[in-house]
Formats: structure tokens, C-alpha cells, sequence
């Protein structure tokens, strides 16, 4: 059924696009037989904004495997360098809840570990909306940030490194079946932040997955049983995330091709200083506008990245 209205959705906008084009065409023609300067500019102007919603529409069009269409689970984790790298991975948890905010996606924060002193150790959250994954799981790799660290009262510049990982969110049981003879389920006070009742019960969830030895908490829900449920999800898509990395690197071996580790694919850096920069090192795309882009204004290295993948 979700198949099913998105596609129903799919051509009702395609089809909208096409009867806004047939009435710009004939305003533009009415300007032109009437001299009419103000309407021409009016028309250059939805002309301009009719041009972009094809390219995002084209750009959807792109995503089409087999997971794209699906929520994401995105995990962050703060690389060595201590407070620096742990205030990158906030950074890149704003930038990522940002984005999904402009885009009217859902966001839902399932784990957080906040740093010692600032940002964050590690979070997972959940992406909900139409292509969600197909949009993110460009971002899988490592994130670099260079600037003039907060932290260090000489006032160096200092290299910080953070990794994200995507992964879609598993819709059926058939996909990734759990054995619960193969779960160990623990419970703990949560760490983070949270009401009275968080602080006091047992609330916060971790499960080990005995046969893989995969480990995932959640503790940012008042109710164990959230935080379980929230938890199971995060395996379900972990594990199916393992098994698309084992496909992947079956097909690399059979084609004689390298797969490298994931935490050395640098795939993006952000420079505050001694310039402004965000380059992403995949497509070569890069823009001075590094602050724009923490505000969540992704779009733009998202397309660069589905346009460098059409081929594939």
C-alpha cells in the first residue's frame, strides 16, 4: 500500500509539473503578442522555480534502489581528539535534524551519549519520510572539521574527526528475522539527560545480538518498553546493513575491486579556518558557504552526490 500511494503520488506530481509548464507557456506567449515586461518577469521567475522542482523530481527519479524509498536510522560517533571531535559530532547530529526539518521529514532522537564536558559521544536517530535513505546514505563515512578550536585557550587550529553511518529501516519481519535466543537484553539507568522517572528507573535498553556480537542502547524514552522497541529497530537495521556490506563486497570481489575500511573514507571536509570551505572529495563539489551547510542546506551536495551515482 506505501508502494502503492507513493507511486499514485509520484505521477500526480509529474503530472502537475506538466500542466504548470503548458500554463507558463502560454503566458509567456501572451507577454510576448502584449509587450507585457512585468508579466514576462513573472513568468522567468516560476519559469526559475518550475526548473529547480524538475531537477529535485528528476533527482528522486535516481533513487531507485531497492532500500531508497525508506526511513533511515543514522548513527554519528565522535572520532579521536577528544572534546573537539565530540562538539563536531553535535555539529553533525544539528546539521542532519536541521536538514530533515526543511525537507518536513520526521525526526526522532532513539540514543544519546552526551561528551564529558561538551557535544556528544554518540546519537542515532531516525529519519521518517519518502526517500529518506536514498537521500542520506551518501553521508556513510567519515566527516572531517577543521577550525580554531573553542576548547584550546591557545587558539590553534585543530582537525576533528567524526563518523556517520546510514542504514534503512527494516519494513518486514521477512527481511531480518531475530531469534530471541540470540538476543541478550540488559536494562540501566540512563546516563543522559532526562525527567525524574528517567533518572531512577531502569528505563534504558541494551541488547547484544550473540551470533554478529552487535551491541545497540536506547535510553532517551521514559518507558523501557519504548526504548526497547526503539532498540530493536536499530538492530533490525543494523543487521540488515551488515548483510547489504557483505553483498557489496562479494560483488567488489567478484568484479577484483578494493573495498576500503570504512572509518579511513574520509568523504567530506568542513573548513572554518584559516578560509570557509565544505568540499566533498567523492564528486569534487565544494562550496564557501560552510556555515549554510551546517544550518542543514544539504541539498545541493546531496544532488552533486546522486548525480556522480547515476552511472553506477
Amino acid at each position: 500500500m506505501r508502494r502503492l500511494a507513493d507511486a499514485r503520488e509520484q505521477v500526480d506530481t509529474w503530472r502537475g509539473l506538466e500542466a504548470r509548464t503548458n500554463e507558463l507557456h502560454q503566458l509567456l506567449g501572451l507577454a510576448r503578442d502584449e509587450s507585457d515586461a512585468e508579466l514576462s518577469q513573472d513568468v522567468a521567475s516560476d519559469v526559475a522555480s518550475l526548473a529547480r522542482e524538475f531537477e529535485e523530481m528528476e533527482l528522486a527519479l535516481a533513487l531507485s534502489g531497492e532500500y531508497d524509498r525508506r526511513d533511515a536510522i543514522v548513527a554519528i560517533h565522535a572520532g579521536a581528539g577528544g572534546t573537539d571531535s565530540q562538539d563536531w559530532a553535535e555539529m553533525l547530529l544539528r546539521m542532519y535534524l536541521r536538514w530533515a526539518d526543511k525537507r518536513g521529514y520526521k525526526t526522532d532522537v532513539l540514543d544519546m551519549t552526551a561528551g564529558e564536558e561538551a557535544g556528544i559521544k554518540s546519537a542515532t536517530i531516525e529519519v521518517r519520510g519518502r526517500n529518506a535513505y536514498g537521500y542520506l546514505r551518501g553521508e556513510r563515512g567519515v566527516h572531517r572539521l577543521v577550525r580554531i578550536s573553542p576548547y584550546d585557550a591557545s587558539k590553534s587550529r585543530h582537525t576533528s574527526f567524526a563518523l556517520a553511518e546510514v542504514m534503512p529501516q527494516v519494513e518486514s519481519e521477512a527481511e531480518v528475522r531475530l531469534n530471541p535466543d540470540e538476543l541478550r537484553i540488559d536494562t540501566f539507568r540512563a546516563s543522559g539527560h532526562g525527567g525524574q522517572n528517567v533518572q531512577k528507573n531502569a528505563t534504558a535498553v541494551r541488547i547484544t545480538h550473540i551470533p554478529t556480537g552487535l551491541v545497540v542502547t536506547c535510553q532517551n524514552e521514559r518507558s523501557q518498553g519504548r526504548n526497547k522497541e526503539s532498540a530493536l529497530k536499530v538492530l533490525e537495521a543494523r543487521l540488515l546493513e551488515k548483510e547489504l556490506e557483505r553483498q557489496a563486497a562479494e560483488q567488489s570481489r567478484l568484479k577484483g575491486e578494493h573495498v576500503s575500511a570504512e572509518w579511513g573514507n574520509q568523504i567530506r571536509s568542513y573548513v572554518l579556518h584559516p578560509y570557509k570551505m565544505v568540499k566533498d572529495h567523492r564528486t569534487g563539489f565544494e562550496t564557501s558557504d560552510a556555515e549554510l551547510v551546517l544550518d542543514g542546506d544539504l541539498d545541493p551536495l546531496l544532488h552533486a552526490y546522486q548525480k556522480s551515482t547515476l552511472g553506477d
